[in-house]
């Protein structure tokens, strides 16, 4: 079941979403033995930025109805230390390594992949354009023009591959899409989480429900089951509508569900928020497809 994609040769089409699998902190809890059965074919880092971020108050998570929704806001050290702290652990992984980066305008997302070439363990980078737990970054991947002018700026600074990750949260996808294929970039990811919202629970000392945001950027991200048939439908839309390669997530928690992503037109997918129930997630879907072998193209 090995995968080409974007020059990087993948023992099988199973990768994570980015921010969803702390390798380093899995490291420290499971040893060598985690790189001795690693269950993605490539790491995708969690979100980087220029500076560091402390990411959005609590409360974070909110358990839906077969989702989840979190309001994590990308809590990270930013560049500097990920290149010299970070970096070093996750370049002994036995994976390619993808670096996953985000900045509120075209120079810093030019910073930051000006910095990733420079750094022969990145095998490719990921421009998140698509988070909507955070006040920078959308606007941008929700608009085909502006989408556009970020990939073309940022296409010369590297010889790196260039992955984008569209957000699902914008009037046309496939508009959006297209600007980022015809601008330069290599492959696109897809969907990222849903924007939502909960309210806090009603207490036994209130007379009436509240209305009150639960988390504490007042809105978050639905990811899970629940994002399934949406994910389904952008990615078979996207996939259609591009010539570049695509990878699939959301909802992804067993083989049937990659399968289908597989079906319709992804080249690779992504598990995230059924790792965090299953840690071992990305072997056990990599398992279940190679049992389907037959079917898979």
């Amino acid at each position: 079941m090995t995968v080409s994609f974007c020059g990087l040769e993948l023992e099988h089409p199973v990768i994570n979403g980015s921010g969803t699998f702390d390798v380093i902190a899995a490291r420290r809890t499971f040893g060598e033995a985690l790189d001795d059965a690693f269950p993605f074919s490539a790491f995708v880092s969690k979100t980087i930025t220029l500076s560091p971020r402390a990411g959005n108050p609590p409360p974070r998570l909110w358990e839906a109805p077969s989702g989840l929704i979190n309001s994590i806001g990308l809590p990270n050290p930013g560049l500097q230390v990920y290149m010299d702290r970070d970096l070093p652990e996750l370049s002994k992984l036995p994976v390619p390594l993808i670096t996953n980066v985000m900045g509120s305008t075209i120079e810093e997302f030019v910073q930051l992949a000006e910095a990733c070439q420079e750094r022969e363990e990145i095998g490719a980078i990921e421009l998140n354009v698509s988070c909507p737990n955070v006040k920078t970054g959308l606007d941008i991947g929700a608009d085909p023009a502006a989408l556009g002018r970020l990939v073309t700026a940022v296409r010369p600074i590297t010889s790196k591959p260039v992955i984008v990750k569209l957000t699902p949260n914008c009037a046309d996808v496939v508009a959006c899409a297209a600007a980022a294929a015809d601008a330069g970039a290599d492959a696109l990811s897809l969907i990222n989480t849903l924007r939502a919202m909960a309210l806090a629970p009603k207490t036994l000392q209130s007379t009436h429900f509240s209305t009150r945001p639960w988390l504490g950027g007042g809105t978050g991200g639905l990811s899970g089951a629940a994002v399934r048939a949406v994910a389904l439908a952008q990615v078979a839309a996207v996939a259609r509508s591009v010539g570049i390669p695509v990878v699939g997530m959301g909802g992804v928690q067993s083989a049937r569900d990659a399968r289908d992503l597989l079906d319709v037109g992804a080249r690779l997918v992504a598990v995230g928020t059924e790792s965090f129930r299953d840690p071992g997630a990305g072997s056990r879907i990599a398992r279940g497809l190679r049992a389907m072998e037959g079917s898979y193209v």
